[in-house]
């Protein structure tokens, strides 16, 4: 049997500032271990932007944008939507190594919130998602990408990646939790990937065979792929018949993200705190 949670303050206001407070102090922690750890960090910051110049490079000259375009302006929205994915990735592996080491258990065994474990994480993951997509942004700029429209839709599109890499941090911690040590979480990483490629990131879904495209249409890549395009005004052009979440991408990017927040933080907290007992 573990020990009963901390008794939570009286006010709603006064529970939502402990959570804060003791997720912050989370945050600090994950950041710490992160500088402690250069390998960790490089590999963690240097992977995005090797997509870029790996997809950029390789890919960039050689294939066509069906109506036209440059097609390295239609890729760079989708390699920053498949990096904000890779957050499930990151935050599983943080996590599952907490429970394998018995962090976990100590941390409920502390007078914290316990809400406040699986916001430290998300969090911590989306500050270190920030610095990514920074230099990925001035990768793709020296490659020649361009958002060619004004600053407020140009933010809008970066607001949407930051969004859905934080709901992918929900995910990760809510898989994290289910896995039992780091080893099994690492095993987990090949089928994720998949779930990237099959989308909108690098070719149009309309070229994909008439299943596979319907997997793409309603990939959630695909919904925030489109929805960067639009807003950096980007080739983003769905072919006749596209499904809904192509026809209208930012809309589809938010409510996959809100809805994925919605789904996996409270289960992820329900789990965090069910362990203990």
């Amino acid at each position: 049997m573990g020990p009963d949670p901390a008794p939570p303050p009286a006010t709603v206001r006064g529970r939502l500032a402990w959570t804060v407070r003791d997720g912050l102090v989370l945050v600090r922690r994950e950041l710490a271990r992160l500088a402690r750890d250069p390998g960790r960090a490089a590999g963690e910051l240097a992977f995005p932007v090797l997509m870029v110049l790996l997809f950029g490079y390789v890919f960039g000259g050689a294939m066509r944008v069906p109506g036209g375009g440059d097609y390295r302006q239609y890729l760079i929205p989708g390699v920053f939507a498949m990096t904000a994915m890779s957050a499930v990735l990151i935050t599983a592996s943080a996590v599952a190594a907490d429970v394998g080491r018995g962090v976990m258990d100590r941390f409920r065994s502390m007078p914290m919130a316990r809400s406040a474990v699986p916001f430290g994480h998300t969090a911590s993951c989306l500050v270190t998602g920030l610095m990514s997509l920074g230099l990925m942004t001035l990768c793709a700029l020296a490659l020649g990408w361009r958002a060619r429209h004004g600053p407020g839709e140009t933010a809008a599109g970066f607001g949407v990646l930051i969004l859905f890499r934080y709901a992918m941090g929900w995910l990760g911690v809510l898989l994290g939790l289910a896995f039992r040590n780091e080893e099994t979480a690492d095993r987990f990483v090949p089928l994720v990937f998949p779930v990237s490629l099959i989308s909108d990131s690098y070719v149009p879904a309309g070229a994909m065979p008439a299943w596979l495209r319907v997997v793409a249409e309603w990939n959630p890549v695909s919904a925030v792929t489109g929805a960067c395009r639009a807003l950096f005004g980007d080739p983003a052009l769905p072919g006749p018949g596209a499904a809904p979440p192509l026809r209208h991408p930012v809309a589809a990017a938010l409510l996959w993200s809100a809805v994925l927040i919605a789904v996996c933080a409270p289960l992820a907290v329900r789990r965090f705190g069910s362990r203990a007992r």
